[in-house]
């Protein structure tokens, strides 16, 4: 009698007969006359197999041992070490939710260190592909490390890739890795990114995040594409140790009365049409309506009424007031400022000659820009989202947020840029809102101190500009 064969078949388990340990991973294909089960099951179905003595024959994973020599001699911080043992002990499975500038890489160089064995690092840009790619060769300059994404294929025992890239390659990476490491992993259960999880083998898997929340909930996937949340630590946890010391600063400015006026009439026009329509914006749902409703005339005219709004809650002139005092009283600082808007970075930039960044930046310019701020021949810098996360400016001590979206992600990678630690450092966040406007219930949303009163008709916080 044969032995029952285990295979991987484009992102998917194969058995032809499937013992009854393991019946309820895996599904009749009928035109392939076999059975199939996700990749991401293998570590369960072969422990399973393995624990009732079923002797099969696996042929589905490739998976390489490796000679692994840590080079760098640096002593990890406790929560690094705590961070690493809850890991381990959830049998090498799971999250671990670390502020920025907390040392996630390190983490996960430990936890190759400790696992030795092929690893695909999964990332959401070219720029921390780059920044894996840098910290990996000097941690193990023996190791065979490579790209995928931006133009490298390569093919190594340790793979740096997109998140893009590696789901594009699902199927061919599938039975090469036996770790999977996703850095920035609140980005792993978007539709199409999470089938680099889904048709992975791999039987440890490491998570990274600042923050997992995202806007569709669907941070509680994570369970299964990659482990359970096994640690976390907070900013204040870890401020004035591992992270520097930090003032976190809330300034309100108002409209002023022209500007008030004409806020007050976009929204009550919004609002008008909204309620004959019975459209509530306080879902994605009710989002959704309004932007497929504002194909009509009336409609555009709202939309057009809302983003107006916005506009100027996020760009008064009195926050560019509180913009100059800020940076007068600051005069020594490396400063960034964030606003949520191309139109105000670029004219922050023209009215204060600071340098920007926006997503509209070409790369090279955008590495010169970041070079120059960090060596201090740029003191400020103003943009967009791009400096959200993947970027490290540890040189950074004074943060000015403008504006921005009602997601916890959002703030906390905000004050991340600037909590690397370094001597004397006293770094602050100043949050400038507009009072009287959504922007204060934005601002409590993404701290987590906002909750929606009973019956409220509630404006959609994380409107698209």
């Amino acid at each position: 009698m044969s032995l029952p064969q285990l295979r991987l078949d484009r992102g998917t388990l194969v058995m032809k007969e499937v013992p009854p340990v393991v019946a309820d991973c895996f599904q009749w294909d009928a035109r392939s006359q076999s059975y199939r089960a996700k990749g991401m099951d293998y570590r369960f179905i072969v422990e399973a197999l393995r624990k009732a003595n079923i002797t099969f024959k696996d042929e589905a994973a490739d998976f390489l041992k490796l000679e692994l020599d840590f080079s760098r001699e640096i002593e990890p911080y406790r929560h690094q070490k705590q961070a690493l043992n809850a890991w381990k002990q959830a049998g090498r499975r799971g999250v671990v939710e670390v502020p920025t500038g907390g040392g996630k890489t390190l983490i996960a160089q430990l936890a190759l260190r400790d696992t030795p064995r092929s690893a695909l690092i999964c990332v959401p840009t070219l720029d921390l592909m780059a920044q894996w790619y840098a910290g990996l060769v000097a941690a193990f300059p023996d190791a065979s490390i490579g790209m995928l994404g931006g133009g490298s294929k390569d093919e190594t025992p340790i793979l740096i890739s997109t998140y893009d890239s590696a789901a594009i390659h699902a199927e061919t990476l599938a039975g090469r890795y036996a770790l999977l490491i996703c850095d920035e992993v609140h980005h792993l259960p978007g539709d199409f990114t999470r089938a680099s999880a889904e048709m992975s083998l791999a039987p440890y898997r490491l998570g990274l995040s600042a923050t997992l929340k995202r806007s569709d909930g669907r941070e509680r996937d994570l369970d299964a594409l990659i482990g359970p949340v096994v640690f976390s630590a907070s900013p204040d946890e870890l401020a004035g140790h591992t992270l520097a010391a930090y003032k976190d600063v809330v300034i309100k400015v108002k409209l002023s009365p022209s500007e008030q006026q004409r806020y007050d009439e976009l929204i009550r026009q919004r609002n008008d049409f909204l309620r004959l329509n019975n459209i509530k914006l306080g879902t994605l749902d009710g989002w959704k309506q309004f932007i497929m409703s504002s194909g009509s005339p009336q409609g555009r005219a709202a939309m057009l009424a809302h983003r107006e709004a916005k506009s100027l809650a996020y760009g008064t002139e009195g926050k560019l007031r509180v913009l100059e005092e800020i940076l007068a009283n600051h005069p020594d600082a490396r400063t960034l400022i964030f606003v949520n808007d191309n139109a105000t970075v670029y004219r922050i930039s023209r009215e204060f000659l600071i340098p920007a960044i926006t997503h509209q930046t070409h790369v090279k310019e955008r590495v010169a820009t970041l070079d120059k701020f960090r060596s201090g021949e740029y003191q400020y810098l103003v943009s967009g989202q791009v400096l959200n996360e993947g970027v490290d400016v540890p040189e950074a001590s004074v943060a000015v947020v403008l504006s921005g979206t009602a997601t916890e992600r959002e703030h906390i990678q905000r004050l991340g840029r600037i909590l690397r630690k370094s001597e004397g450092k006293q770094a602050v966040l100043y949050e400038v809102i507009t009072e009287g406007t959504t922007e204060e219930r934005v601002s409590q949303q993404r701290r987590g101190q906002w909750q929606p009163r009973p019956n409220l008709n509630l404006e959609d916080l994380n409107a698209p500009d």
